[in-house]
């Protein structure tokens, strides 16, 4: 970064500004990630320290939060006491724990972002934003929208500032009060420096008022940097860019002092009293600081601790597995599917489960049979090569009259509102005592006709549509089924039927429906791809190549595509004609068992879900979920990742006895098929990014939900289905609702992964942008020696020795017995609202 103040590189400054601006896709594309990524190159407390100061986030617990936890013993003294003698020396740890505790702190927050544009307000007397961002808001609104307005922005094709000008000069009305601004933009030459030297004057000040300008809506601004970056984004292509956006809103701000001050007016540069504190200047560690990091750390590891002490303690299991397996089944990596899994092991023992990213190694585009766009299936940074088009669907999109275009025309619209109107407002009065599905909800079932054909394998590579390769080859699907297969530890023993179970989320009235989905599927449900991934292992030269290279599937062995709704806790297999007789009646023998398995999830999961009584019957809650699902009232069908702490990658055996309440996310490995960690670097990839990203958007929208977070959903208006606002000319909110986050305990993900330390270590090397999660503390990462269970904990680059201070934990028969007994919540203090955040127990 340019420390020279006096020197102006707009190039430069647009490229930094970027960088700390939101980066949150629209609506359709929402995907987690880290809020704070610009401060990832920083250690994390200095990092979210210089975060604080900069732009005013509260980006820990407030100090009193920390201490009624203390209080409630959420924190642990003992853990308390060692986090400050590791930090400050065990001679100090009298002191630290009276300044932890009592002692007084100013705490609040002073940004200095603002400061500079502050003396708009000071010295003229004008609120800037107040005469811009109205207009600014509804016409980026306008311009970016993707469907809600019935016009088209008049002039769109020529990029927006392009647009702006176009309309200036063709229409009889004016954006702008006064001359001066509007000629300027028709000149088409109008620089961000000379605008600047307009409001500024100072050139060493120019930087700062720009960021000051767009820290002032960070949610409109981040979402036209992202579309800038990825134009892909919009299903309805829009040429705009940051640079075009301020040079706009300085012309606004140029014209809105001339409206008030007739040009009488000179630069805020040549009236400066005082000169604001230089933006990215020192940040200094304060004590305060100092005592929020210790409490941090306290807070976290009293919830590790017990974790890493319960796989020392439960007891190991015999190595030999019985060759006989009723079936198999892997999931995506989510946390939601952690307690899913646990039931099916419960009520067949003789079951096997794993997990694995949630697209099963297949990247690709996918296009719906009719659909005029292309939808990405994988994780957000890959840039598949490969089309998947869905062809001879059997079902028809269900519809609701009201929403056809024909109600917008002045006649038949009034028609429509005074007959199907009136209609669709006894259905939505019926929908309060009656819930039911409709068309508007987001269904993960409709994402594909379970019924149609796919497209998968390509027998002509010159078989492509707009560069995409239509299909994969032989060799391309081999190489998918063996990585995906050797990753997770399946390569013998193998069950006459493996599931291959991807996820997706009903939604209705829920604008961040695509948080809900699959995020390895680019927040897209994952039947796509795991029944791709299920045609690829069945196809009998697919094997055949596979057995060549030494992994052999028994040819009564056949996978099974399927997709679990975690939502309404069901479940959908595809492709079910396709089973030999004998899977059939193996078929319909383990379906009774997914059924079971999903109603004590759906009674696990209601225990968090205030409007239904936990003692009832697993079946009685299933069918209270099922309405909860459609439910238009309901702002929390489900809780999504809320409460997510920490993931697993190993053998189940690492962490089957633990009761770990559906917070871990679990990634199956066996370091004894990869010795030398060739594979643990491949199943490494997503850890940090995908699961590490959706941990800090939690940890940040929870601490500051009003910044880093978007508030409640109850008054959000959806802006041109990109994003979404409060009122109709409010800044785009990014993060997440509080719905999302209230029982959620802000903490940093710890890795768990059972390998050497070296070898874990080789493997997150090869990684440099993943790396740095774990190098700078963003992700906590531990290492458990297979062997004698000994845990390693990666700090400054290296792993040393951890031993856990927790000696015994309490065990469990049944789950359901103990979620029977825990008492709901009955604030959204902190204290309160994550008391039903259980403790580890082992499992008998």
């Amino acid at each position: 970064m340019n420390s020279n103040n006096s020197i102006f590189n707009e190039q430069e400054v647009l490229h930094e500004l970027k960088h700390y601006l939101p980066s949150q896709a629209p609506l359709k594309d929402f995907i987690h990630h880290n809020t704070l990524h610009a401060f990832q190159h920083l250690k994390f407390y200095d990092g979210i320290r210089h975060a604080s100061k900069i732009f005013g986030y509260f980006v820990s617990l407030q100090l009193e939060d920390y201490r009624s936890l203390y209080i409630s013993t959420r924190i642990r003294e003992d853990i308390l006491k060692r986090i400050i003698a590791e930090k400050k020396g065990s001679e100090h740890v009298n002191e630290w724990m009276k300044n932890a505790l009592g002692k007084k702190y100013d705490t609040s927050i002073s940004s200095r972002i603002g400061l500079l544009r502050l003396n708009w307000k000071e010295q003229y007397r004008i609120d800037l934003d107040l005469f811009v961002h109205p207009l600014l808001f509804r016409i980026l609104c306008s311009y970016l929208d993707q469907g809600i307005s019935i016009w088209g922005f008049p002039v769109g094709h020529e990029g927006f500032l392009s647009s702006m000008r176009e309309i200036e000069e063709n229409s009889f009305t004016s954006f702008f009060k006064r001359k001066r601004a509007k000629e300027l933009l028709l000149k088409g030459n109008c620089k961000i420096e000379d605008l600047l030297k307009i409001l500024v004057g100072d050139k060493s000040l120019y930087k700062q008022y720009l960021y000051d300008q767009q820290f002032a809506h960070q949610g409109w601004s981040g979402m036209v940097s992202t579309v800038e970056d990825q134009p892909q984004s919009l299903l309805n292509p829009k040429k705009i860019s940051l640079h075009d956006l301020i040079v706009f809103e300085l012309l606004l701000e140029i014209d809105a002092l001339d409206f008030q001050f007739e040009e009488d007016w000179l630069p805020m540069g040549s009236n400066l009293k005082n000169r604001p504190v230089e933006l990215f200047g020192d940040v200094p560690n304060t004590e305060l600081d100092e005592v929020l990091s210790i409490w941090q750390e306290a807070f976290e590891w009293s919830y590790y601790d017990p974790v890493l002490a319960a796989i020392q303690l439960q007891k190991k299991k015999d190595e030999t597995v019985p060759f006989h397996k009723s079936f198999q089944v892997f999931t995506c990596i989510d946390d939601r599917e952690l307690s899913f899994r646990r039931y099916l092991e419960r009520i067949d023992a003789e079951c096997e489960t794993f997990a694995t990213p949630g697209f099963f190694g297949v990247e690709f585009y996918f296009q719906p049979e009719h659909g005029k766009f292309y939808t990405k299936c994988c994780p957000a940074p890959v840039t598949p090569k490969y089309l998947i088009k869905e062809t001879e669907t059997k079902k028809k999109r269900k519809k609701e009259a009201h929403f056809s275009k024909v109600s917008h025309s002045l006649f038949r619209g009034w028609l429509v509102t005074q007959t199907l109107g009136l209609l669709s407002g006894f259905k939505l009065a019926l929908n309060i005592f009656s819930p039911s599905s409709m068309p508007a909800m987001a269904s993960p079932i409709a994402h594909m006709d379970k019924l149609s054909n796919l497209t998968i394998e390509n027998k002509n590579t010159n078989h492509r549509e707009n560069d995409l390769q239509v299909g994969f080859t032989i060799e391309e699907m081999a190489q998918r089924v063996e990585t995906i297969l050797t990753s997770i530890g399946l390569v013998k023993d193998f069950a006459s039927i493996v599931y291959v179970v991807g996820h997706g989320a009903t939604s209705i009235n829920n604008p961040h429906y695509c948080a809900y989905d699959c995020g390895a599927c680019g927040g897209r449900p994952g039947s796509v791809n795991a029944r791709v991934f299920c045609v690829m292992a069945n196809h009998p030269e697919v094997r055949a190549l596979l057995s060549s290279r030494g992994l052999v599937i028994p040819i009564e062995t056949q996978f099974l595509g399927a997709l679990h709704d975690t939502t309404r806790d069901e479940i959908t297999y595809f492709d079910e004609n396709l089973l030999s007789a004998v899977n059939s009646a193996n078929h319909k023998k383990n379906t009774p068992v997914f059924v079971k398995a999903l109603d004590l999830n759906s009674k696990e999961r209601s225990r968090r879900l205030v409007s239904i009584d936990t003692n009832l019957s697993a079946k009685k809650i299933h069918r209270e979920i099922l309405k909860r699902s459609v439910s238009l009232f309901e702002p929390r069908q489900e809780l999504n990742h809320s409460t997510n702490a920490s993931c697993f990658v190993g053998r189940r055996t690492l962490s089957k006895d633990i009761y770990l309440d559906r917070r871990s996310s679990m990634s199956s490995y066996d370091y004894r098929i990869d010795p030398e960690g060739k594979y643990l670097s491949n199943v490494m990839k997503p850890i940090a990014p995908v699961m590490g990203g959706i941990s800090l958007e939690y940890f940040f929208s929870r601490v500051d939900n009003y910044k880093l977070g978007a508030g409640t959903k109850l008054p959000h208006n959806v802006m041109g289905l990109i994003g979404v606002a409060n009122g109709s000319d409010g800044d785009l909110r990014s993060g997440l609702p509080s719905q999302m986050i209230e029982v959620h305990d802000p903490i940093r993900l710890l890795v768990i992964v059972e390998h050497f330390p070296e070898i874990v270590l080789g493997a997150i090397n090869q990684l440099p942008a993943n790396y740095e999660f774990y190098l700078n503390e963003w992700v906590r990462l531990v290492a458990v020696n297979p062997e004698t269970r000994e845990i390693f904990l990666f700090k400054d680059g290296s792993f040393s020795l951890y031993r856990p201070l927790t000696r015994t934990l309490g065990s469990i028969s049944d789950a359901i017995t103990l979620i029977e007994s825990v008492k709901a919540a009955e604030s959204l203090h902190i204290v309160e609202a994550t008391k039903e955040n259980l403790p580890v127990y082992l499992m008998n």
